[in-house]
């Protein structure tokens, strides 16, 4: 179910932040599924299926990938959404892995694994 693939992304994600943004993190970044608005609902679940379907596609073996590539993965795809629902997004939305601050880079890493563990 869609919404299911959404929220297992969303999850992730707010479990990232939770453990590695240094300080208080921003509402936006935590707000729950249900209050998520509907273009990042969107983009979650777009998200889920591309790692999905990567996963998919080389059988498993993309799990071989370290931390960081798997982190630059779901950062990349994630980009792609920003771009697919923003005509001019903030240069920040749309930064290069070596941009990202360290938490953000780890909460990616941790959304591919969490996608891999719901496969």
């Amino acid at each position: 179910m869609q919404d299911e693939r959404g929220r297992v992304f969303r999850q992730a994600w707010i479990d990232g932040v939770n453990a590695y943004y240094p300080g208080e993190p921003k509402p936006g970044y935590i707000t729950p599924w249900e209050d998520t608005p509907d273009w990042e609902r969107e983009a979650a679940t777009a998200v889920y299926d591309q790692v999905s379907a990567f996963i998919t596609v080389t059988n498993g073996a993309a799990a071989r990938l370290t931390a960081e590539q798997k982190g630059r993965f779901v950062a990349l795809c994630w980009t792609g959404q920003i771009f697919k629902h923003f005509a001019d997004p903030k240069p920040s939305y749309v930064a290069d892995w070596e941009q990202l601050p360290e938490w953000q880079r780890k909460t990616d890493s941790g959304i591919f694994e969490r996608i891999e563990q719901d496969l």
